[in-house]
């Protein structure tokens, strides 16, 4: 099995077609229209990965979210009709790591999903653990932990991939484009600038003062950059 998906989506037919998809690429699937037995599942079977609707009928979708993220690093995939900017930032900075606007492509939900999921598993370009500033960021690629300060951050794939590509090349400034590409490896029109929604949510985890970071730092009209040097 590639992994456990709990699909969250009180459209019967809807849920039974993406269900049918995911099962087909190998995902065990975990599936129920109701925001309150989403929180269940999602606490008592640690699925790896959560598709969200966020239109639910007896709980907000936005309200399972924030109950999911507060319980760990889940991946969260939202779906909604709803596909403004605004929308898609407001779902992003409640912790999601993607955002389909419905009607969707199941295939393309299911190359999202894998995404995720690779991102969370696959080894990067740090090996071991490594310090940056002093000590005061250590990335162990091979655990998949990042400390900070001497404290654990749990981080969402994305966030992991974003500290990641970051670190590979501390002080180069990567792109929104090039970090999208990155972490996603795909690229959809209209994506770019969730990057910063990602970074926010990062920045509220791993740094002393998200207004005045000093770890993921933002370079006008560059993109970001990883603001630690290295530690021999």
């Amino acid at each position: 099995m590639a992994g456990t998906i709990l699909l969250v989506e009180d459209e019967a037919k809807l849920r039974d077609l993406v269900r049918s998809y995911l099962e087909r690429a190998g995902y065990a699937v975990l599936s129920t229209g109701s925001g309150a037995t989403a929180v269940s599942l999602a606490a008592n079977a640690a699925p790896d990965l959560v598709v969200l609707d966020l239109g639910l009928p007896d709980v907000p979708g936005e309200t399972v979210a924030r109950e999911i993220r507060a319980a760990g690093p889940t991946p969260i995939v939202m779906l909604t009709a709803k596909g403004g900017e605004r929308d898609r930032i407001a779902g992003l900075e409640l912790g999601a790591d993607d955002y389909v606007t419905k009607p969707f492509s199941p295939r393309e939900l299911v190359l999202r999903v894998r995404a995720i999921l690779r991102r969370g598993t696959s080894a990067g370009d740090i090996q071991g653990g490594r310090g940056f500033g002093g000590g005061l960021l250590v990335i162990d690629e091979q655990r998949r932990t990042v400390t900070v300060r001497g404290e654990r951050a749990e981080l969402t794939p994305t966030e992991w991939g974003i500290l990641v590509a970051l670190a590979a090349v501390p002080g180069r400034v990567y792109s929104r484009f090039e970090l999208i590409n990155r972490v996603r490896g795909y690229e959809f029109a209209g994506y770019e600038r969730t990057i910063d929604s990602h970074v926010k949510n990062l920045r509220r985890k791993i740094e002393r003062d998200p207004a005045s970071p000093e770890i993921v730092q933002t370079v006008l009209g560059g993109g970001y950059r990883l603001g630690l040097p290295r530690d021999d």
